[in-house]
């Protein structure tokens, strides 16, 4: 990429952070996806639990190794021949954990967080519960307003996890939102933080780079 397109995405990544610090969270700019990894790692140096949301943006910065090395209790939901019931234990721990660390589904230019889940134990999780939370977008999360927000959601996201994940929806055949009723349907909660919630710790590494979907 030119350093006049780098320029120019930094400039939006800087000022979505102003925004997300108006609106009392903690935020974090992050030149590149290298900065982000160590900011997560000195947070984890006194977490003894982490709670990893399903996340493409958190696959690519590749934690996971790492962390394991620092000795710490990862709570991951997809590992191998774990039961749905185990799976679902996972999921309740993520509300509890000391650091739960997640993305989001797109991060307006006025600092609102917006994301859509399917159980919702990952906004549960951003929003209440955690010691600290760190939210990773990457500047392809970008959006001007809430409306570009959900369409953003509707267009991209949506489609491309209900792909990733083998569902057997109307999106991950077409590509297109055709707000169904299936019972395999991964959009059924939507959460707008437009404040930093009263009692949550969250901070937001805004990234300068793309990331995930």
């Amino acid at each position: 990429m030119s350093e006049h397109l780098y320029w120019l995405h930094e400039q939006r990544c800087v000022k979505a952070v102003k925004s997300l610090r108006s609106n009392g969270f903690e935020a974090v700019y992050c030149p590149n996806r290298r900065d982000a990894c160590e900011n997560i790692i000195s947070a984890a140096q006194d977490a003894i639990s982490i709670g990893i949301g399903g996340s493409m943006t958190l696959e690519e910065l590749d934690l996971v190794p790492e962390l394991r090395r620092m000795g710490k209790e990862l709570l991951l939901r997809d590992l191998p021949g774990l039961t749905p019931y185990e799976q679902l234990e996972v999921r309740r721990r993520h509300l509890s954990c000391d650091l739960f660390l997640t993305s989001t589904n797109a991060l307006t230019l006025a600092g609102q967080l917006v994301n859509v889940d399917g159980i919702g134990n990952r906004v549960g999780a951003m929003t209440f519960g955690p010691r600290k939370v760190i939210v990773v977008a990457g500047r392809n999360k970008i959006v001007p307003d809430l409306e570009s927000a959900l369409n953003r959601i509707r267009e991209i996201a949506a489609p491309a996890n209900a792909h990733r994940l083998d569902k057997k929806l109307p999106c991950a055949l077409t590509g297109t939102c055709s707000d169904c009723q299936s019972p395999e349907r991964i959009c059924r909660i939507t959460v707008i933080l437009d404040r930093m919630p009263s009692l949550s710790d969250i901070r937001v590494l805004v990234v300068n780079a793309d990331m995930g979907y």
